[in-house]
């Protein structure tokens, strides 16, 4: 049983070290500077940089737009509300002009029914003393 245990432990150890020479090769490729792969990393973070600063412009143009639409939307419903802010005062200025008119006409009614009754008072108490 004991060499059972000793065979794997040594299968185990040289896995792991084919593991860790693997790792060195890779390390030592990738540490090699290919001039071909360093120009064609910096042309495509070069494109990268360019639509990235094309599409924050592109951005910062909509909400431009949008912020200058939100603006005549805006100053449109200012313009509606302050219309019809007048349009309600004047109606108000109307009706109380009328309902003014109404109350005048109102009292010369009243007053020229008072004179009527008066007029025939009066000549009710001539007809009385002339009687």
């Amino acid at each position: 049983m004991s060499g059972y245990k000793t065979g794997f432990d040594d299968r185990k150890s040289a896995s792991a070290e084919a593991k860790k020479q693997q790792l060195e090769k890779l390390r030592a490729r990738l540490n090699q500077l290919d001039p071909e792969k360093v120009k064609a990393r910096i042309a495509a973070d070069t494109a990268r940089a360019e639509r990235e600063a094309k599409k924050r412009a592109e951005r910062e143009a909509a909400l431009a737009a949008e912020r200058a639409a939100k603006a005549a939307r805006e100053a449109e419903e200012a313009a509606r509300m302050e219309t019809e802010r007048l349009a309600a005062e004047a109606a108000r200025e109307a009706e109380f002009a009328e309902d003014r008119a109404r109350k005048q006409a109102l009292e010369e009614l009243r007053a020229s029914q008072k004179a009527a009754r008066d007029a025939r008072y009066a000549a009710r108490k001539n007809r009385k003393r002339r009687g």
